[in-house]
This record gives structure tokens, C-alpha cells and sequence, in this order.
């Protein structure tokens, strides 16, 4: 078998573990962790906002009017919703994910969100102005899946356009399918581009309990940051 075949036969691998292990999420009865109504998750989101809009500010950013952006492994289009609330249009607004079932919701709120590999974007080069991902890239065990996801995002971005990382930093002991990514590997999957992260969401089981007693409580707690399972983190590439 030559090497491009088989370099092929692991990414078709790749793709379906991770689209068996994301149905059997949906399916799982710790899906509720996930909910809104779960208050360590809610404040755990309020936090990831808040610092997403710093960092936004950072750079002279306080809106997204007029911006092409991509949500990469968009889920059900969440993030992209709130998008709109910073000034997106939503016909400058794509998605992708791989379960059709998050694909149909997101379209049945009128968001342009097609059915793919993050690994093969659909979309020419230099189409977008800001390319989000969100916990994908833990979810990718291969090494050169990763790569190639790297690549394609960084082949659609557009000179001197942003990225947003929001992902774990520290594997996860109780499940296989994750694993934790740290700043030096984003740099080496995004050489050239300039970073600046944040540490950010406490560990999920503490965030949950903290959750129960109050958001004063959770935000004191999540400012210690070794508690933190998180980077977000706005890449910027090149002119």
C-alpha cells in the first residue's frame, strides 16, 4: 500500500471514530453537564464570552460587522448564533460540522452550515476574515489529522486574519477520546501567526459543584489559574 493510500485510510478512520464518539455524546446521560441550565456550565460559557470579547477588544476589535466567518466543527451553531449579537451578518456566517444532525438544526435556524470533514473545507482560499474552533482539536487523536485540519483553516483564512482557539490543555484521565492540547502545539500547528492565549474554565467536575453555590463563587474560584482546564486563545495570521 502506497503512502498517500494509507495516509487516506487513517484519515477515513479518523473521521469515524470521531463521528462515533460524537453521536454516542449526544446519546450519553451526562449530556445534561452540557445544558444551560446547568449553572457551573452556564458560568463556565459567561466566563468563555467575556474573555472572548477582551480579547476581541485587544486588538481594536468591538465588532464583527462585515467580517466572513467560519465556525469550524460548529455543532448546532451555538457559537455562531452569538456572533449575531456582535454585529455578524448572518449571510457572512458558514459552518461545518460532521454529524448531519447538528447540521439540519442549525440550518432550521436559517444558518448556512453544511455536512463535512474539518480536514477537507469546502470553501477556496483566503475566504474568510475569522475562523473559529472550539474543543475540535482535542477531539482529534491523529497526529497528522491534526496538521491537515491546521492546514485547511489556515489555507481558507485570509492574510492578517484572526483565529479563535478555545480548547483543553490537560488530557481528561476518565475519557480516551480527548486529549489536551498546549500552547507550544498550537504554535507548531500555527507557525508564523501571533497568539495570545488565556487560561481559562475551571475543571469541569469542581466547575459543576462551584456552580450550585453562585457566579461570584465560580469567578473568584476560576481566577486561580492552575485550576483551569482551558486556552482561549486569538491567533492572527500574517499579512
Amino acid at each position: 500500500m502506497s503512502s498517500t493510500a494509507q495516509q487516506s485510510r487513517t484519515a477515513h478512520g479518523e473521521i469515524e471514530r470521531l463521528r462515533q464518539v460524537y453521536e454516542d455524546r449526544i446519546q450519553s446521560k451526562h449530556a445534561s453537564r452540557y445544558s444551560r441550565a446547568n449553572p457551573g456550565h452556564l458560568y463556565a460559557l459567561q466566563e468563555r464570552e467575556a474573555t472572548m470579547a477582551a480579547l476581541f477588544h485587544s486588538i481594536g476589535v468591538d465588532s464583527l460587522a462585515g467580517l466572513r466567518i467560519l465556525d469550524v466543527g460548529c455543532g448546532s451553531g451555538a457559537t455562531l448564533r452569538q456572533y449575531l449579537d456582535y454585529g455578524a451578518s448572518p449571510e457572512q456566517l458558514w459552518g461545518i460540522d460532521l454529524l448531519p444532525v447538528f447540521a439540519e438544526k442549525a440550518r432550521s435556524l436559517n444558518l448556512q452550515v453544511t455536512v463535512g470533514s474539518a480536514s477537507d473545507l469546502p470553501f477556496p482560499d483566503c475566504s474568510f476574515d475569522l475562523i473559529s474552533q472550539f474543543t475540535l482539536f482535542t477531539s482529534v487523536l491523529d497526529p497528522g489529522m491534526k496538521r491537515q485540519i491546521a492546514h485547511e483553516m489556515d489555507r481558507a483564512l485570509k492574510p492578517g486574519g484572526k483565529l479563535l482557539w478555545y480548547d483543553f490543555a490537560v488530557d481528561n484521565p476518565n475519557n480516551p477520546n480527548v486529549r489536551g492540547v498546549r500552547l507550544a502545539e498550537v504554535r507548531s500547528l500555527f507557525p508564523g501567526y501571533s497568539i495570545t492565549s488565556r487560561r481559562i474554565t475551571l475543571v469541569p467536575p469542581l466547575g459543576r459543584m462551584l456552580g450550585r453555590l453562585g457566579p461570584a463563587v465560580y469567578l473568584l474560584v476560576s481566577r486561580v489559574r492552575f485550576l483551569c482546564t482551558h486556552y482561549l486563545c486569538l491567533l492572527e495570521k500574517q499579512q
